[in-house]
């Protein structure tokens, strides 16, 4: 399993708009396959800070999805509300 951490940066006075987009994204990627969950979590001191955590069972997994026509079109819809370049880490247990 690996975890992907997705930071994006909301423009002001988008924020509604950019929640129900956003919504849209997270119920495609539920369907994807190797998606296991994902929570999206909000900056306590930058309300416009936004970091979504997702589980994959495998990086090709992600990959997939990362890549695909369905989640490029959702983004084109996200994209003009971010102020920033999304941001992603894709993260795999450690040994220790």
């Amino acid at each position: 399993m690996i975890r992907v951490l997705i930071e994006r940066h909301i423009a002001e006075t988008l924020e509604s708009a950019y929640e129900e987009r956003s919504r849209m994204v997270l119920r495609q990627a539920v369907s994807a396959p190797g998606f296991i969950s994902g929570e999206t979590l909000i900056d306590s001191h930058d309300p416009n800070h936004r970091i979504t955590l997702a589980n994959w069972q495998s990086e090709a997994d992600w990959e997939r999805w990362f890549h695909s026509e369905e989640r490029r079109n959702l983004m084109l819809e996200l994209i003009p509300m971010m102020d920033h370049e999304e941001h992603i880490t894709v993260l795999e247990q450690s040994a220790f």
